[in-house]
């Protein structure tokens, strides 16, 4: 290779390598290996449940057609009509309405025969074809190529010519089967997708900041039953640090409460929900998660306009109460049936009075989210049962391990959350254990389970009303001192609990992670765990906070030396040049 590897350091990451200068000339934070090796998973399951899918679509097709027999006695053969599933697989398994492109596979001069993709005329699936809209250095590209059996071929974009080369140069330093599988283009992603409408099985959208402005070519870039990946680091916008520039940005309004989290994941899928709506299409949750200082969501996107028009029941305005926890969803359409006629309507409203009615504050209104599950349990069980199962491929097995087990814990029907700690701060009290509460909620008839997004968060199926009550019940065990009025706690306290809590420990209070001591939330592994500066950017001393002392003096040391080894030069080149004198 002709470049001098002394000016590279090299770092590995699950079977891939690359190659990162000392300068921050190309993008590359340590901290997404969880974001990655996430993302390795569900490719996994991904592949594993398109071939079942495919498998079942062949297995109808090949029925023998059913007999019927008609009133004069003769025998008619009844051709099987494929109903909408069968359309949607046979889509996903990378066939596009229309003409679609054939592609071939660039490849690096090696003795190894490229990867080809195989045709459905044998009824054969296809090998995945994935694209990874910003690709950077080209790790993500490179992992997935090398280490998730049934990809055929990674496209890796950037529109940053530096980003390229380093791509192209890393897919060379990786070999034979990089080369066979990866390329790397030059290209805006947004018009890159838009000109490969639903050619590809996978996009990966993991951009620096917010994936607005990419996930409408996205969604047209995937294939009907495909999957979309999706990455948005602008947390201090999602929570409602700014919710102005979120409302421009994902057409939502966001609000700060402590599910402020788990709020900005709900304002992403209704998001990308609404820019597949345009192009009648919708998406399917499969996995959605908060770690580390993103979101990432994965679903997979259908065509079906009427099952677009269930996207209503799906979103719904929150309604937080300014002076104590109560917060009240407000779903925005309904059905009403008759027969067998569907009718979409509207969405009841008010949820609630101009007032709480639990302290008598005002009302907040954000939204609107996606108030459906998040989570397909049943994939989260698979990706668990495979992350086990190959724990060694993982670099990041422990977090993402303990992120997938909490998850598959969680209340899927159940949005937002309240914190235990926050309902005791606005009646000034002790808290009780999170077991004592866990069992009042279980033991008053409701369901109550942890979220992976807050250690201290409760998800319960159990109305604002019964919540209060148990912390009534829970007070005048143990009394807190005298409040003015006017104050929320007061006023709630005021009032006289019409459920008696039962606080005996249920068996359901502890999950069975829990029960097993099984660890959920992990610390971070080394200190500036954490965003990394923009490619590009000068590291300056600013940045400690940020990378680290160590990591910075190195960068200015080598900078210092830099700038000494110019500057001599230049003094020799004057010498050389100056006249004799």
């Amino acid at each position: 290779m002709s470049m001098d590897l002394n000016d590279y350091a090299i770092i590995k990451e699950g079977e891939a390598e690359i190659l990162m200068h000392a300068k921050n000339e190309v993008f590359y934070n340590k901290t997404q290996v969880n974001n990655r090796d996430m993302s390795i998973a569900v490719l996994r399951t991904f592949i594993s449940k398109r071939k079942q899918e495919h498998e079942a679509f062949l297995s109808k097709r090949t029925k023998p057609a059913p007999k019927v027999s008609e009133n004069n006695g003769s025998v008619a053969n009844v051709e099987e009509k494929p109903n909408e599933l069968d359309m949607k697989i046979e889509k996903s398994n990378g066939e596009c309405e229309g003409s679609e492109e054939k592609y071939q596979e660039e490849t690096c001069s090696t003795s190894e025969e490229p990867v080809k993709t195989e045709g459905k005329a044998q009824g054969e699936l296809k090998p995945s074809r994935v694209l990874e809209a910003l690709s950077a250095s080209g790790l993500r590209a490179l992992r997935y190529a090398q280490e998730v059996e049934g990809v055929g071929q990674v496209v890796a974009l950037d529109n940053d010519k530096g980003a390229v080369e380093a791509c192209q140069r890393n897919i060379k330093f990786n070999g034979s089967v990089a080369c066979s599988k990866v390329e790397s283009h030059l290209a805006d992603a947004r018009v890159y997708m838009l000109t490969h409408p639903k050619e590809f099985d996978v996009v990966d959208l993991d951009p620096y900041g917010s994936p607005s402005v990419f996930l409408d070519s996205a969604v047209q870039s995937v294939v009907d039953g495909g999957m979309l990946m999706c990455t948005a680091t602008d947390m201090a916008v999602l929570c409602g640090g700014n919710g102005e520039v979120c409302y421009s940005k994902y057409g939502s309004y966001p609000l700060r409460g402590k599910y402020c989290h788990e709020m900005a994941l709900r304002i992403l899928l209704a998001c990308i929900e609404s820019h597949a709506n345009r192009y009648k299409r919708y998406i399917v949750p499969v996995l959605s998660v908060q770690m580390d200082f993103y979101v990432r969501v994965f679903v997979r996107i259908y065509s079906s306009a009427s099952a677009m028009k269930n996207t209503p029941l799906k979103l719904s305005y929150v309604y937080q109460c300014t002076g104590c926890d109560s917060f009240h969803l407000q779903p925005i359409g309904r059905t009403v049936s008759k027969n067998t006629s569907v009718r979409y309507l509207p969405g009841f409203a008010p949820v609630v009075p101009q007032e709480c009615s639990d302290c008598g504050k005002k009302f907040n209104m954000g939204g609107p989210i996606w108030s459906a599950p998040i989570h397909d349990q049943e994939w989260v069980t698979s990706i668990v049962a495979d992350v086990k199962s190959m724990k060694d491929h993982y670099p990041a097995y422990d977090r993402i391990s303990a992120v997938l087990t909490t998850i598959s814990e969680e209340l899927p029907d159940v949005p937002l959350f309240l914190s235990l700690h926050n309902l005791c701060a606005t009646l000034k009290c002790t808290s009780p254990s999170a077991v004592i509460f866990r069992s009042a909620v279980i033991n008053a008839g409701y369901r109550i389970s942890g979220t992976h997004v807050n250690p201290l968060g409760l998800k319960s199926d159990a109305p604002m009303d019964v919540i209060w009550d148990i912390m009534r019940c829970w007070v005048k065990n143990h009394p807190v001192k005298a409040q003015p009025p006017d104050q929320p706690g007061s006023v709630i306290l005021a009032k006289e609990p019409v459920l008696q809590a039962n606080f005996a420990r249920a068996v359901a209070s502890l999950s069975k992670a829990q029960a097993k001591k099984v660890a959920r939330f992990l610390p971070n592994p080394e200190r500036h765990w954490g965003p990394k500066l923009r490619a590009g950017r000068q590291i300056t001393s600013k940045h400690i906070s940020l990378l680290g002392e160590e990591a910075v003096n190195g960068c200015l040391n080598l900078q210092e030396s830099e700038r000494e080894a110019k500057r001599q030069k230049t003094e020799k080149t004057e010498d050389a040049n100056a006249p004799e004198s």
